[in-house]
């Protein structure tokens, strides 16, 4: 595990020396958190996109919502909800899934602007969400357009982590059961309405608390415990 830890933060350190300024060289400028350190002592940012599709290469985000945990607590005070602002016309589906309009999108916040707000938001912090190949792919593809950069954070996937709770349960897997709202269900965690990117976000920090107290009653696990990816 040193030499992964090594090896990755080799790689921020490559990345951070193609960087001169800005918010991606800012968030390589200092280690990323040993996989070893306990998750009392560690912050987190748990982060969800609302996009037009699942293709990174022609999709787009048209919202992100954020919010942190601090001391394995969820501090309401941090989050924030941002409409991304396009010119490109959403697909009648999208609208009716996302309830974001193409005025919305049109007064939204820029790409940049927002693409900055969460690299910022992001320095010094582990990032979590559900399903976290989306939003990681969208983060690369939008710092690769912007800064001409690979994106790279050490990452906590919910779904991985519930999966694994419930194999240990001897729980077998049912198509969709790892969605984010069925989880909540099977965890009596209350309904929130879905595909409201701050919403979710909530949603899945709420998860990943009960999952890490049923995985780890004393919660004195490390991030390793938790199946740290980068």
């Amino acid at each position: 595990m040193w030499s992964k830890l090594f090896g990755i933060n080799a790689k921020r350190q490559r990345l951070f020396e193609l960087l001169h300024s800005g918010a991606l060289y800012d968030l390589y400028s200092d280690p990323f958190p040993n996989p070893k350190s306990l998750i009392k002592d560690v912050s987190f940012v748990v982060l969800d996109f609302e996009t037009t599709g699942l293709d990174i290469k022609n999709d787009h985000v048209i919202s992100v919502g954020l919010v942190e945990i601090q001391n394995l607590g969820i501090k309401l005070t941090t989050a924030w909800h941002n409409i991304i602002k396009t010119e490109k016309n959403l697909p009648e589906s999208s609208t009716v899934i996302h309830k974001i309009t193409d005025d919305m999108l049109l007064q939204g916040v820029g790409l940049r602007v927002a693409l900055d707000k969460i690299l910022t938001s992001l320095k010094g912090h582990i990032l979590i969400a559900h399903h976290a190949q989306v939003e990681l792919g969208f983060l690369n593809r939008l710092c690769q357009d912007i800064y001409k950069c690979n994106f790279l954070i050490p990452t906590i996937d919910t779904q991985l982590l519930a999966k694994r709770q419930l194999l240990r349960n001897q729980i077998m897997l049912q198509e969709n059961s790892l969605r984010l709202f069925h989880l909540r269900d099977r965890y009596n965690l209350p309904a929130y309405k879905a595909h409201n990117a701050l919403s979710d976000a909530i949603s899945t920090a709420e998860l990943f608390l009960v999952l890490v107290a049923e995985l780890y009653p004393d919660l004195d696990c490390t991030l390793k415990d938790l199946g740290l990816k980068y």
